[in-house]
């Protein structure tokens, strides 16, 4: 049987089924989480258990069947009895002992206590009907003793201890085996499998399984060694269900569980009311008996015995060691704490291994990332940096894309989804999670629109460079289609209605069940994720430290401005009453004098006084320029339209010889500073009437346009226009792009219009066309804010936007 699975949005017949799904997975997750799996009030009969005072050692609480191992007439009835009345004065002795040592929840093994004078029994195969059988009949000799504390209670179990002729005879010298094998593999999975062949080998049983859990709680099987005729579960899976929390709760603080017989009847657990007066927690007894769900689902596998031991791993369950075995099945004390050995040696190796595997990643991660750094930190734009290195970039965590976005800038590398989904998922992020390293391998099940880029942006790893704004850096991994072997439908497990409820049924199938699942990328490893966070800290400090090392530009370039306003404005006050003394001196020369000059004479002093007057000008703009820098705005609300009257009718007064058509749009009121703002307009008008002195008709327009968060106005011409190539020349002092015997002036108006502007918070640039005319702009924000009180806009002066 095959399913695909395309996510959860693939259409509403799919989302149907999995809400059903979703339903009956909850409703048996509540039932496996109320079975009382640690209080089972009974035990399995491959044994018997009591619990006794510390002080008198007289029993509370008795298993039903101590009679049958044949103890004794007090055995007969234990309760109220004392431990040496029922099982012998050497038995106490070494409870004794053990009590003088710190008792806790893991069983103290009392060692193995004889009961009368008949010698060890020895049992070929060890079946567990035949030791039953021979135990009933007080054909056990010996009994083996275990004693733990659990919630102020003193529990010993007993069992008989046979000598078994069989595969277990002799388990130590195969657990030395086993450690040599070890230390030749080379792979976790080279791990698994020699445990699953030393495992076989001491405990007898017919099949090994060793799985590890993925992150979704599924038992993945990684080794196996098995009798010819046991069904194969090789490199299937096992769903999470077949184990519940509460189980890997249970596994994880108990090392190993056996369950000698899967049809056996559970013993109750006896008081000397006749039943247990309060739960008992049986989490860490031996002969725990098991949920009955459980037997159902090993009796539906075709398993008469089992036995899990634990595989934990950095205190974490990572997986288990599972035998089982057709028919019922003992496994002795000394072969349960060997297998028990082995599982602990595997775990420590498999720690060792993937300790060894993930420290040589982070070491290859950590080469890419100094290597990283090393390359933001030379560039002033860490993000062309990044760019400039794509397969170090993409490399680093494994991705076949990546993309930077920073103050909405996009820069990409390598297969991505394109330009608007990108700005889309950086919106989700910035919505739906603070992490700053953001990851999952399946995006589409969090945000359905990425499937339709599945192919490339499955998996998505983003790390959030600023808390502030929505800046990322986000790889990309494609989906891989794989196909998933179960061992059995993993939605075989229902619950059923019964007589005192809803009962849960195991599921009753084992045989393979194919699932393709699509929508899902690799994995991220967790080595990949802490090395995403510390590019983030790197990133981060490199940032900062631009930043700082700007502000610090700034502020100096502020004072050096300060200064060199001061210094103008110094010189030019200086320079304005001798520049007039030369003027009014050669006025006066050319008033009463001229009769002694030549013409000669009359022409140089001529020359003199306009040089003089022109100097005169030059100061004072300058004046003015300095001036701008330095006195204060004055915002008000200004009606645009009113500004722009004065300015044409000044003109008009001044060009009334000239052939002039104004045309003006709908203008808006903004917020600044009257005299400022209409000395900007007086100067880019005044250029516009300047420069269209040689058209017959010179068309003049001003308009407005409304972007989203400014206005932007424009003053056109029909006039000689410009080459763009000095356009960037414009804006600055005394910079002209005509001489000045074609068309006077100081070239300090345009300048003066960016200083106006950007103390507005605006911008200003030109487009133009020579021979043609001019169009010159410029921009002020809706809500005002000047920048002497305002933190530096990026992109001021910078040109049109894009």
């Amino acid at each position: 049987m095959t399913e695909v699975l395309v996510g959860k949005q693939a259409n509403a017949q799919a989302n149907a089924q999995v809400d059903a799904q979703v339903d009956a997975q909850a409703t048996d997750l509540e039932l496996c989480a109320r079975e009382p799996i640690r209080i089972p009030g009974a035990i399995q009969p491959h044994g018997f258990l009591v619990t006794f005072d510390p002080v008198s050692l007289v029993i509370e609480r008795a298993s039903a069947n101590v009679a049958t191992y044949g103890f004794g007439p007090a055995a007969a009835a234990p309760l109220g009895r004392t431990l040496a009345e029922t099982f012998g004065e050497a038995l106490v002795q070494a409870v004794r002992t053990g009590l003088e040592r710190t008792i806790d929840d893991n069983p103290l093994h009392l060692g193995i206590f004889a009961r009368g004078e008949t010698r060890e029994a020895v049992i070929a195969g060890a079946s567990a009907d035949a030791i039953a059988e021979h135990a009933a009949n007080g054909g056990a000799s010996h009994f083996s003793f275990a004693l733990h504390r659990r919630a102020d209670v003193l529990i010993l179990e007993g069992e008989p201890a046979f000598r078994v002729a069989g595969p277990g005879a002799s388990v130590y010298p195969l657990v030395r085996a086993f450690v040599t094998r070890l230390e030749r593999a080379r792979t976790v999975i080279e791990l698994c499998e020699a445990a699953a062949t030393e495992v076989r080998a001491i405990c007898g049983f017919g099949r090994v399984l060793v799985y590890r859990f993925d992150e979704d709680g599924h038992g993945h099987v990684l080794a196996e060694d098995r009798e010819a005729g046991y069904p194969s579960y090789l490199g299937q899976r096992f769903p999470a269900s077949d184990v519940p929390a509460q189980a890997r709760e249970l596994y994880l603080a108990s090392r190993i569980r056996l369950i000698a017989n899967s049809n056996y009847e559970p013993v109750p657990i006896l008081s000397a009311s006749g039943a247990a007066d309060a739960p008992l927690d049986l989490s860490f007894a031996a002969l725990r008996s098991v949920s009955p769900v459980h037997l159902e689902y090993m009796r539906n596998m075709g398993t008469g015995a089992s036995m899990s031991i634990s595989i934990v791993v950095d205190g974490k369950l990572w997986g288990l060691i599972s035998c089982h075995h057709r028919e019922p099945m003992i496994a002795t004390l000394d072969t349960r704490l060997a297998c028990e050995h082995v599982g602990q040696i595997l775990a420590l190796q498999i720690e060792s291994k993937e300790l060894g595997d993930d420290t040589d990643h982070r070491l290859a991660l950590r080469g890419t990332l100094v290597s990283l750094i090393s390359t933001m930190a030379d560039c002033d734009d860490f993000v062309a940096g990044l760019v400039s290195v794509p397969r170090e970039f993409l490399g680093f965590m494994s991705g076949n894309g990546v993309a930077i976005v920073i103050d909405g800038r996009l820069a990409a590398v390598g297969e991505t989804p394109n330009q608007r989904f990108i700005h889309a998922l950086v919106d989700w992020m910035a919505t739906h999670s603070n992490r700053d390293v953001f990851y999952t391998e399946c995006l589409s099940d969090l945000m359905p629109e990425a499937m339709e880029f599945r192919h490339v942006a499955s998996g998505v790893l983003a790390v959030q460079i600023s808390k502030l704004h929505r800046n990322f850096v986000i790889w990309f991994r494609p989906e891989v289609v794989r196909v998933i072997e179960w061992a059995g439908d993993p939605r075989g497990k229902v619950a059923t209605s019964a007589q005192d409820g809803l009962r849960l049924s195991p599921r009753r199938s084992f045989e393979t069940w194919c699932q393709t699942v699509r929508g899902r990328s690799v994995r991220w490893r967790s080595s990949e994720i802490g090395m995403a966070a510390e590019f983030r800290h790197a990133a981060l400090g490199i940032v900062l430290k631009r930043a700082e090392e700007m502000a610090s530009l700034a502020a100096e370039l502020g004072r050096a401005n300060k200064e060199l306003e001061a210094f103008s404005y110094s010189v030019s006050h200086d320079l304005r009453a001798p520049l007039r003394h030369i003027v009014g001196y050669g006025d006066l020369l050319a008033e009463y004098e001229s009769e002694y000059l030549s013409d000669r004479g009359k022409r140089f002093l001529k020359n003199i006084v306009d040089s003089a007057r022109l100097a005169g000008t030059l100061v004072d703009d300058l004046l003015t320029f300095s001036q701008m820098g330095r006195a204060a705005l004055r915002p008000a609300r200004l009606e645009m339209d009113e500004l722009v009257r004065t300015v044409i009718d000044e003109s008009r007064a001044q060009t009334q010889s000239r052939k002039i058509e104004w045309t003006v749009g709908k203008l808006p009121s903004v917020v600044g500073d009257a005299a400022f703002l209409l000395l900007a307009l007086r100067n880019l008008v005044s250029n516009a009437v300047k420069y269209t002195q040689p058209r017959e008709t010179a068309r003049i327009s001003i308009a407005a346009q409304e972007q989203a968060d400014e206005w932007v106005f424009s003053i056109s011409d029909n006039g000689v226009g410009f080459d763009m190539k000095y356009a960037p020349k414009l804006f600055g002092v005394f910079q002209r792009l005509h001489r000045f015997e074609e068309f006077e002036g100081t070239g300090i108006g345009l300048a003066n219009v960016r200083r106006i502007v950007e103390r507005h918070g605006g911008r200003t640039w030109a487009d133009g066309k020579l021979d043609e005319g001019a169009t010159f702009h410029f921009s002020l924000p809706k809500r005002f804010q000047s920048v002497d009180e305002a933190e530096p806009v990026a992109g001021i002066g910078a040109g049109p936007a894009q």
